[in-house]
């Protein structure tokens, strides 16, 4: 089985770290904030989760100059990077 390339490893990294940490701020901190009036972990799980977003606009970028995917499945995997298991999907389904 050949070595998998370096950046398509860090970028699948980003990927499944920026979903986990979207659910994390959806089902763990934002139910904290609201229903047991928290907020503390909004502002440190949403921090992280914003830093790994940008992270992963930007290798998606990457991705599709390095992989030259079609401007059609960059903004698919940009958009998936607005739904919860999105990056889940778009790490099996684009990624070598």
């Amino acid at each position: 089985m050949p070595q998998e390339d370096t950046s398509i490893r860090v970028f699948r990294w980003v990927s499944i770290l920026e979903a986990l940490s979207f659910l994390v701020l959806l089902f763990i901190a934002m139910p904290l904030k609201y229903i047991w009036e928290m907020p503390e972990y909004v502002r440190i799980v949403g921090m992280a989760h914003g830093i790994l977003f940008i992270l992963y606009l930007l290798g998606a970028y990457w991705m599709y100059e390095k992989l030259g995917w079609s401007v059609k499945v960059l903004l698919i995997v940009f958009l998936s990077s607005i739904l919860p298991f999105g990056p889940f999907v778009v790490e099996k389904k684009y990624l070598p």
